[in-house]
């Protein structure tokens, strides 16, 4: 991998009138603002269904294989002879700093519902459809008719449905397939139409150079079609509950550690089968990215089990997972495949010694790196190794700014301004964490978009633990200036980046 450095902004972020960013305009002027800039990488969040009960969170998804339609751009739609956006007359007046998501969503349903209406006339379109819906079978009916189960039965968990649709009896599901095919099929359809807005995105960006960077997260949601359709892959008891959770234990995010309520798998019957499901999550992954980036890696090595009727993750303990075995059967099946491993918290040396094992490039934050360890502090610049992704912070952080101006004690301060040779204010120290990043050894540098811009702790995408608030940020078009893009550019040819 050569030098090179990027940004890191989900979807919902980007700049749109429909109250949530999405696939159409906004997306492609970011990319203009990449390349003007002449970075290498645009790092995003899950693509996957959110749902507005779980906090909008594309970490807590309905489907490990499915898009989330609400990034489908309605001026994209307009585009393809979909929709004609006159006829719904004025838009909503939608934040333009934060997204909405309640009005966003109900907004959207009612322009899918007319694309669904419009589609059924375009014959070009439905072949493509067909097309779709054969390659991507394996996980796409499934997942419709959960979520068309879900609806009919007014949104209950799967595992409290009537026993013959949570057991997937063959006549109930039979029943599902003709009674509700309007809504199965309506569920394929902004499927089909997501995956063409975002391979037609990611076109757009390679061939400006610039790789896409997306997550794989190691679980998946129990309320979800993959556990609905793979029960025996979890640890769930005889009424199909889950017996134990996932989590982390206490940290630097946490003093009660994460209770994250998906459920562990049952890694002897997923051995069995030659890892045939992850297989497919992987090779997913690897059409939807450039590369992807393995969340909460160190859960593939051992994880953090909870019993499920722990209130916190304090309670848990270490489980190990056949690691070795599994990333065998990956590069087996894909021998070249760019991933990095998210090796952030609790690190013990089985995890670096598969990281090592495989060649996967790990992290570093530099929001980490002065603390009262700083001079053999690992996040600290002189420790920083070629073959890394190297951050300011993540998405889970405050910003550079909100840090220092909540978080950062005096010692902290003083250890930060002795690294860096001299006292900063708030309003530049971005822009010498940026530098700091940029002249590292670590070949991969990403910028959040919220410290490329030095906002404050009112920026901030999430706070682990929070319920409410998280995932709202949006970025405001006004602030991509191409003033932004030349200073960007200047550091990143200095730097040998470019």
């Amino acid at each position: 991998m050569q030098r090179g450095s990027g940004i890191l902004l989900h979807i919902t972020s980007l700049p749109s009138p429909f109250g949530l960013g999405d696939l159409g305009p906004g997306a492609y002027n970011f990319v203009d603002f990449l390349d003007r800039a002449q970075q290498s990488f645009w790092q995003i969040l899950p693509l996957s269904p959110t749902d507005i009960a779980h906090g909008n969170s594309p970490y807590h998804s309905s489907s490990a294989f499915a898009g989330n339609p609400w990034l489908i751009s309605p001026e994209l739609l307009e585009k393809d002879g979909l929709i004609n956006l006159h006829d719904f007359g004025p838009l909503p007046d939608f934040p333009k700093d934060r997204a909405d998501y309640s009005r966003a969503i109900a907004l959207k349903t009612s322009f899918f519902d007319r694309v669904c209406q419009l589609f059924k006339s375009d014959q070009a379109q439905k072949d493509e459809f067909a097309v779709f819906c054969g390659h991507h079978g394996h996980w796409l009916n499934d997942y419709a008719l959960f979520t068309a189960l879900k609806s009919h039965f007014a949104g209950k968990v799967w595992n409290e449905w009537p026993p013959e649709f949570r057991d997937r009896q063959s006549e109930a599901l039979r029943w599902a397939e003709r009674d509700l095919a309007e809504t199965v099929n309506k569920v394929k359809l902004l499927q089909f139409l997501f995956f063409r807005q975002w391979f037609s995105l990611k076109t757009y960006c390679n061939e400006k150079g610039i790789q896409i960077i997306g997550d794989l997260p190691i679980y998946v949601t129990f309320d979800s079609a993959d556990v609905w359709r793979h029960p025996d892959f979890f640890k769930l008891g005889p009424d199909k509950k889950p017996e134990a959770l996932a989590g982390v234990p206490p940290d630097y995010f946490s003093r009660t550690g994460q209770l994250w309520g998906n459920p562990v798998y049952h890694w002897d019957v997923l051995q069995e089968r030659k890892f045939d499901w992850w297989l497919q999550r992987v090779k997913h992954k690897l059409a939807l990215y450039d590369l992807v980036r393995i969340d909460h890696f160190r859960g593939l090595v051992a994880y953090w089990e909870v019993p499920a009727s722990e209130e916190t993750a304090i309670n848990g303990k270490w489980q190990e997972a056949p690691t070795a075995e599994l990333f065998k059967a990956i590069y087996r099946r894909f021998p070249f495949a760019p991933l990095i491993a998210e090796d952030l918290g609790t690190i013990t040396p089985d995890v670096r010694e598969i990281m090592r094992q495989f060649n996967l490039p790990g992290m570093k934050v530099l929001l980490f790196a002065f603390d009262p360890t700083m001079p053999e502090n690992p996040y600290a610049p002189h420790h920083h190794v070629p073959e890394c992704f190297l951050y300011t912070g993540t998405h889970d952080n405050n910003t550079v700014r909100g840090w220092f101006e909540q978080e950062a004690d005096p010692e902290t301060k003083a250890r930060l301004f002795s690294y860096l040779g001299r006292e900063v204010g708030p309003e530049e120290l971005h822009w010498e964490f940026i530098r700091l990043a940029m002249m590292s050894v670590a070949k991969a540098v990403i910028l959040p978009i919220q410290d490329l811009l030095g906002l404050g702790e009112e920026a901030r995408m999430n706070l682990p633990g929070r319920k409410d608030g998280n995932w709202t940020w949006r970025l405001t078009p006004e602030l991509l200036s191409a003033g932004l893009a030349d200073r960007l550019l200047n550091l990143t040819k200095t730097y040998g980046r470019a």
